[in-house]
């Protein structure tokens, strides 16, 4: 399906004030012919004109800036007119929009306070607030899918979110090409970041390819982002194309692990820090114990014997690489 303009539609004013001037017309000369008399034929196209006139109305639509109507005239699509403007098509034209009754946790979808605009009626059921518009948006939209859980690459459970700016840019193929093309693109986001996301692993590990050439990388969710946003951007795009959607911007909005995972992997990562920290501690220590014996090497202070350095080293070792203050002894008597 090819989406095909009609650019030649925006006379809906003057059609609108011609059915108004005819109107005037008939009213007139069916009084005047009521009073004086006159043809039996004219009273009788201005009586048809007065039951059939309004037929035309239908036909005059009005749209917005960014804004457009997919048109079929019994089941056959005739044309899009797009463009703020004041058209009129073929009063029998109907306007197509199968996601028109859609509503997606997405910008032009949520009320005020990202609240839903169905309510409840009386039995239960969703009952519309507003009344549903055929007009096809094609403003830039924000897609908040739900947060998934899925396992990356090892096997751990992690919630994920995305956000994707998307628009409409071929309305034929979003109207008939899919049933509804914004559960098509809420299903094939969905589908994109599973796939994608079970190619990394939460933090950085070791031997894990997560490009697909066949050589391990430190790529992973926490540290790519932006790598990750795009290859789950260009996923969905490669998947909507045939709905005439374009992928505009794909964000990560939310990233942690899994509640019954999260304690066990905040202790892990806290390890991590301690083990790291004390690696650090230890090599300056180290440095510092090995400039100790040098200086007192080249002041010549004291001569120490291989016993008295080892004492030296593990006492410095001690105190500087202890958790907690160290208490001073003081030796009063002699050196040895």
């Amino acid at each position: 399906m090819k989406e095909k303009i009609l650019t030649t539609k925006k006379n809906g004013m003057a059609v609108l004030l011609l059915v108004i001037a005819l109107y005037v017309l008939a009213v007139l000369l069916l009084a005047r012919t009521a009073v004086e008399g006159g043809s039996l034929l004219v009273s009788g196209v201005c009586m048809a004109w007065l039951l059939l006139g309004w037929i035309l109305l239908p036909g005059l639509k009005i749209l917005k800036p960014q804004e457009a109507m997919a048109l079929t005239l019994f089941g056959k699509y005739v044309g899009t007119i797009r463009g703020e403007g004041f058209y009129f098509v073929n009063p029998f034209c109907v306007g197509v929009n199968p996601a028109a009754k859609t509503r997606l946790s997405q910008s032009g979808d949520a009320g005020e306070g990202g609240k839903s605009v169905f309510l409840k009626n009386a039995k239960g059921k969703n009952e519309q607030a507003q009344p549903v518009s055929r007009k096809i948006s094609l403003k830039v939209m924000t897609l908040n899918n739900n947060v998934q859980k899925i396992n990356d690459c090892l096997g751990n459970p992690v919630e994920i979110g995305i956000a994707v700016m998307w628009r409409v840019t071929d309305t034929a193929k979003a109207v008939f090409n899919v049933d509804n093309y914004k559960e098509y693109l809420s299903l094939q986001c969905d589908s994109a970041l599973r796939s994608i996301v079970r190619n990394y692993p939460y933090d950085t590990a070791p031997g894990i390819d997560t490009t697909g050439d066949g050589e391990a990388d430190e790529g992973s969710l926490r540290g790519s982002s932006e790598i990750v946003a795009g290859r789950i951007r260009d996923e969905i795009q490669e998947k909507v194309s045939e709905a005439g959607l374009e992928i505009i911007d794909a964000r990560i909005t939310y990233l942690a692990y899994a509640t019954e995972i999260a304690a066990a992997m905040l202790q892990r990562q806290q390890a991590a820090a301690i083990v790291d920290a004390r690696t650090m501690i230890v090599e300056g220590a180290v440095g510092m114990v090995e400039m100790a014996l040098e200086r007192l090497n080249e002041k010549e202070i004291v001569e120490l014997d291989e016993e008295r350095k080892a004492a030296m080293v593990s006492n410095l070792m001690v105190v500087l690489c202890g958790s907690h203050e160290a208490q001073p002894v003081v030796n009063a008597g002699s050196l040895y």
